[in-house]
């Protein structure tokens, strides 16, 4: 007899959306799509009259490819602009550059020689900047990234430059700002300060010598000792690990708490700390005896020459001496060390007075006796040799050390006292609290994301000493100071000045001030000012931005510019952007810049190594995009707890994939059933469809609620973890599950179908924006195949309001499916254990009889014989637990056993359920009764499932 084909009665899924992404090939043309629509034009548009975020960009250098944590960051600033706006914000989001500075110098100097002159060589940095901004760009707008492309902001733009003057005067007029000789850290081939965030530390070898300060009044010091006299030549032991700083040592420092001893070694007495005398003793190769101990204190402005200079050298109090190595006595440098500095400064010593004999090239001064003209790190072997000339050399070794390093260069570093212009912490403003005071108010008053950024910022202020933001290059916004030639002072009018500068520098560039003549605006008085040529610091650039990007040239329509919701950075940004904003904003305004501060730690491979070259095992956002995809990268951001370090390969990122196809594979059964559904006419009032139906759209309301505070709480991991759960469990593993034999049997438009249908219509419709900020291009492409009228694109919505709840008093409630989804878990392991017997095959040969305890059976009973549907089998019913024959499997769910037997029954061609009526009906002796009523009949009612 000849098998009628069924398949023509059936409604099989069907959909263009296509099952292989092709994300390499498809992502670019979105791209163009995005463009053409003017799809951020789109928003802004939108935006008005919507309360705002502002997510402030903290700028990327302008230098070099982005690499993985570039791409990081930009990602997870796309996802927080994309939800917001979902949310109902207007949430634009401008890029910016930080444009000037030294590597960009370093780069054309490294390119085009060092000894071009200033004017050419701002010119080729501006080039190059620009060169790399364009370069940078394209990779940004690769990875989805939605902003003001065409408008970023740049740290050169004229405007910014500018508005960067003019934050200085702000920050003048509120008499923050100060010349000073103070050490700073200074690199010998930048020709310049260091920024705290430009130093990192690494092992150097260095000369540890220890050496002798000759007393140079032994009665008094025998006094201070509480001895008559001293019968031999007496001397204070010092050790240092910077030899060079010996020829400008000009004091020395005890702790006045520590007991300190004279020891007789024979040839003459040496003042130690008590407790490292034995060590001492050892170093020296010499055997003594303590004969008299003291105070610290009692050591006070006691004086020993110097050891090959004809000067004196006074005995200073100080906290900061330590007794881990050395003598317990430290020698004081105040040029080159801060503490010294400090120490040397409380007692008296002017600017004047302090030696600075190295220049900033690293070379001792030409008039410093012994050594002058050689460069320090060279010169210590000579100054060894000087000190055991004179005799004052006790002992000297060869020691590792961690030493601080120019992150650039790489070359070892040395504090240095230059006169420099300084933002005071400390300093007594015009008017209200000091800025370290206004700073820690700032950190108390900030939101912080983790939130132990806090505690970090916040010991930061704390310690931090003034600012020093002046540099010595050429590729910088100038500060744009007079002084007088005499007294040193600022020009009276500077901040009238400084305006007129700006002015210039907003038609001209910073180029503006380097080639003014000074008479320009100064007149007659030229002649007694000097212009300096210093530039500022580049973390007052980025730091300022709040000031010339925020209140200039985007200020969003706000005349005061808006305070920034959110600042978005890696956490060395505590001491580099965050830092300096949060100082430049509360001097100014008196207040953050920001109101929160979110924090992302940096990438490592997948056994938590650093990421570099010279390792090989760096990840290339490039050439994921080529070959995985922009959306498999957002996928790896969404998914991974930012607050700690973020590991990823290409093992992990094929993870990322793999969760990413079930993803797609869930839109693309829910668009692929969606075939013949138009909502407008087929769509099925709440109350009128199926229990699991609105469950299933009740489920999904719960968990767009639970998705929208994690996103408003930046916690994208959870909501990478809801989707992906949803998407495996609830839906995969449980509705759509269920759903396919109602969908495809019943008629086409059976109440049974158009119900499904249209709770997998909400559902998709609110799928598709749960996902949109993180996998932006995905989202937008299923948007483009969901059914009913709609615009352009995803992103011009906001969260899905057609999810309905389920009433309280609903017979069939979450808590039933909850107990239903778990039956249906126990069910499908028993079901996988006889198909892994060979005891049936598909799980519809299955004929399954629960028995379960009088809760559960009252609870399974509901469903009637709809219950055989909700577990995929031909047949299902309900037994009480204590009708369970002796052969019944004990299921995992307390008060349920089962038992599983293969049909005996024909198989229904068209549905595949073993039915005892398949054949009843003459007419049509393949198929079962209900699907002779679907195809040919009224058709079967359902009601729950």
């Amino acid at each position: 007899m000849k098998m009628t084909d069924y398949k023509a009665t059936l409604n099989l899924p069907e959909t263009a959306f296509p099952m292989k992404a092709g994300l390499p090939n498809r992502e670019p043309e979105t791209l163009q799509r995005w463009n053409s629509i003017d799809l951020y034009g789109k928003l802004r548009a939108i935006g008005e009259g919507r309360p705002k975020f502002i997510l402030h960009d903290g700028p990327p250098y302008a230098n070099g490819a982005i690499h993985i944590g570039h791409a990081l960051n930009k990602i997870l600033k796309d996802m927080i602009t994309r939800s917001r706006t979902l949310s109902g914000y207007d949430a634009p989001y401008v890029p910016g550059w930080d444009c000037h500075g030294l590597p960009i110098e370093h780069k054309v100097e490294t390119t085009h020689g060092k000894n071009l002159p200033a004017d050419k060589v701002r010119e080729l940095c501006r080039a190059y900047a620009s060169e790399q901004i364009e370069l940078q760009k394209v990779d940004f707008i690769r990875l989805g990234v939605l902003g003001d492309w065409s408008n970023p902001y740049k740290t050169m733009n004229f405007a910014n430059e500018a508005g960067e003057i003019r934050a200085l005067a702000e920050m003048v007029k509120e008499g923050f700002v100060f010349k000073g000789l103070k050490p700073v850290n200074w690199c010998f081939d930048c020709g310049s300060a260091l920024a705290e965030a430009e130093v990192e530390y690494q092992d150097k070898q260095s000369n540890a010598i220890d050496v002798a300060f000759p007393a140079a009044d032994p009665q008094k010091l025998a006094t201070a000792f509480g001895l008559a006299s001293l019968s031999k030549p007496a001397a204070v032991a010092i050790w240092t690990t910077t030899p060079w700083t010996i020829p400008a040592n000009q004091a020395l420092n005890v702790h006045p708490e520590f007991e300190y001893a004279l020891v007789d070694t024979g040839e003459r007495l040496l003042l130690i700390a008590s407790e490292l005398v034995e060590s001492c003793l050892q170093r020296y190769g010499l055997q003594g005896d303590v004969i008299a101990t003291t105070t610290g204190a009692a050591l006070e402005l006691m004086e020993f020459n110097h050891p090959f200079y004809e000067r004196i050298s006074p005995m200073y109090l100080a906290d900061y001496v330590e007794l881990g190595a050395g003598t317990g006595i430290v020698h004081s440098a105040p040029a080159y060390g801060e503490d010294d500095f400090y120490s040397c400064k409380r007692y008296g010593m002017s600017n004047d007075d302090i030696l600075t004999p190295v220049q900033s090239n690293g070379v001792y001064a030409e008039s410093l006796p012994f050594f002058g003209g050689q460069f320090i790190w060279k010169a210590g072997p000579a100054i060894v040799e000087k000190l055991d000339e004179v005799g004052c050399l006790l002992a000297s070794e060869k020691i590792t050390h961690s030493y601080m390093h120019c992150w650039r260069h790489k070359t070892p570093l040395i504090y240095r006292a230059t006169a420099q212009w300084f933002v005071g912490m400390d300093k007594t403003p015009v008017e209200g609290a000091t800025l370290r005071e206004r700073a820690l108010e700032g950190v108390e008053q900030t939101q912080f994301v983790p939130a132990w950024g806090k505690a970090r910022l916040h010991n930061m202020i704390a310690g931090r000493p003034d600012w020093c933001i002046s540099r010595q290059r050429n590729w910088g916004v100038p500060i744009p100071f007079f002084l007088h030639k005499e007294s040193g002072e600022l020009h009276p009018r500077t901040v009238e000045l400084m305006e007129t500068v700006a002015r210039r520098v907003e038609q001209e560039g910073i180029e503006a001030w380097f080639k003014l003549d000074a008479a320009e605006l100064l007149g007659d008085e030229a002649t007694e000012y000097d212009k300096i040529s210093d530039t500022l610091d580049v973390w007052f650039d980025s730091g300022t931005t709040h000031w010339h990007v925020l209140r200039g040239s985007h200020s969003f329509g706000h005349s005061q510019g808006p305070r920034a919701d959110l600042y978005l950075e890696g956490s060395d940004q505590h001491r580099g952007w965050f830092h300096s904003s949060l100082l430049t904003g509360c001097a100014i305004d008196g207040h953050a810049p920001y109101k929160a501060l979110l924090t992302h730690g940096f990438t490592v491979d997948e056994n938590g190594r650093k990421m570099s070259k010279s390792l090989g095992n760096t990840i290339a956002p490039q050439k994921v995009n080529d070959t995985l995809g922009a959306d498999i990268l957002r996928l790896w951001v969404a998914s991974t707890d930012y607050s700690g370090e973020m590991a990823v390969s290409d093992q992990i990122l094929q993870r990322s994939a793999d969760a990413y196809r079930r993803i797609r594979n869930t839109a693309r059964f829910l668009l692929s059933n969606l075939t013949g559904f138009d909502p407008a006419q087929h769509a099925i009032p709440a109350e009128q469809m199926l229990d699991l139906d609105r469950w299933a759209v009740d489920r999904a309301l719960l968990l767009q609620r639970e998705i929208e505070q994690a996103y408003e709480e930046y916690r994208f991991w959870v909501v990478y973890q809801k989707v992906h759960n949803f998407c495996v469990q609830e839906l995969g593993g449980f509705y759509l599950d269920i759903i396919k034999d109602r969908q495809y049997t019943t008629a086409a438009d059976s109440v049974a179908r158009r119900s499904c249908q249209t709770a997998m219509f909400h559902i998709a419709e609110a799928l598709v924006r749960w996902i949109a900020p993180i996998l932006a291009f995905t989202a937008d492409e299923i948007w483009q195949y969901l059914p009913g009228e709609r615009n352009e694109a995803v992103m011009l919505n906001t969260w899905y309001e057609g999810l309905t709840e389920l009433p309280a008093n609903v017979e069939l409630g979450r808590d039933f499916w909850e107990q239903v989804m778990a039956v249906k878990s126990a069910v499908n392991k028993e079901l996988e254990a006889q198909r892994a017997a060979k005891a049936i095959g598909g799980n519809l040969q299955a004929e399954i009889t629960l028995y379960a305890d009088e809760s559960l059976q009252g609870t399974l009973t509901r469903l009637g014989d709809e219950l055989r549907f909700v577990l995929i089998s031909s047949k299902a019913s309900v037994q009480p637990l204590a009708a369970a024959p002796e052969g019944a499997v004990a299921s995992e769910l307390a008060g349920l056993k089962l038992s599983v037997v293969k049909s005996a029954h024909t198989k229904c061609a068209r549905c595949w359920h073993h039915r005892e009526d398949v054949g009843v009906d003459p007419a049509h002796p393949e198929i079962c009764g209900r699907c002779v009523s679907n195809v040919y009949g009224s058709g079967e009612e359902r009601h729950h499932a």
